[in-house]
């Protein structure tokens, strides 16, 4: 027994990293998945996004594990490609019981330094991106009186960093939008949460542009970023490898979540639990 047996589960996001592993997650517990991600580039983000081939093995992954999959090329910006995936998944296998709103990008400038497309494209793909993924499913699951929608928000929405202002604020966003919609749907029987995760291993976090972050200096290494996770989580661990997340997504989506609806949880080895310390203090003189 699974516990996703019979159900259906939609991924976005999910050629590789953390909406690979989710899609993974749900079959190993016995959900059929819809799997989309955008097979494409986005100019003001610094590292190349899920590629078709990549989307492809995602789907023959899943069938390795004995379940069906259904891949969909599709830009959460878009909600037409959205619906369409939807549509392709209905058709396939007559429901979708759950969705995972995982797409995203990760890009650094700072707030008075960033082109206005690189705001705008985070905005559209971290936040309204999640919007339209929950909007594609709704009226199904409404109809159906019955589901589940898991949002991607990120440590960063309560804890900001520098250069990822647009960042923290979709994520943000996303937490607002999670907490409208588990109001809106909880009389259909469905059900909203959101994830916060921290520091995880994907191709969002090891561009080089963050690997020499990590390191302080250029000619940054995935070592050096493996590292900075003993430094951002409280467990003694590095950073986190994407079924982190996939393990939360997975309870929020069974039906030992039942009674839950609403709520954020951090999945972030207890970095929200730390003590702020200004390392970059300006004292100023003493008088007299």
């Amino acid at each position: 027994m699974g516990l996703l047996d019979g159900k259906v589960v939609f991924v976005t996001g999910a050629a590789r990293g953390q909406g690979r592993a989710h899609a993974l997650a749900s079959a190993r517990e016995g959900a059929d998945v819809v799997v989309s991600d955008i097979c494409a580039d986005i100019d003001t983000v610094p590292y190349g996004l899920g590629k078709k081939e990549e989307l492809d093995e995602t789907v023959r992954l899943v069938e390795g594990l004995g379940r069906k999959a259904v891949g969909a090329v599709a830009d959460v910006r878009s909600q037409q490609s959205l619906d369409d995936a939807v549509t392709r998944g209905i058709a396939e296998f007559g429901k979708i019981d759950a969705v995972i709103a995982n797409a995203g990008i990760l890009s650094a400038d700072g707030v008075w330094t960033m082109s206005e497309q690189m705001w705008q494209d985070m905005i559209d793909v971290n936040l309204t991106g999640v919007w339209r993924t929950a909007k594609a499913v709704m009226p199904h699951m409404i109809e159906r009186r019955a589901g589940s929608i898991v949002l991607t928000s990120s440590s960063n929405a309560d804890d900001p960093d520098g250069l990822i202002a647009h960042y923290s604020t979709a994520k943000a966003g996303v937490v607002g939008l999670m907490k409208s919609i588990a109001l809106e749907v909880a009389p259909y029987g469905i059900r909203c949460n959101a994830m916060k995760p921290g520091f995880i291993n994907s191709a969002m976090t090891s561009w080089q542009g963050m690997l020499d972050l990590y390191a302080g200096h250029e000619g940054g290494t995935l070592e050096h970023m493996r590292q900075a996770g003993y430094y951002f989580n409280a467990l003694p661990m590095p950073m986190q490898e994407p079924d982190a997340a996939a393990r939360v997504a997975l309870f929020l989506n069974s039906e030992l979540a039942s009674n839950v609806t609403g709520q954020h949880f951090f999945v972030d080895a207890g970095h929200s639990v730390l003590p702020r310390t200004n390392m970059q203090a300006v004292i100023p003189p003493a008088e007299g």
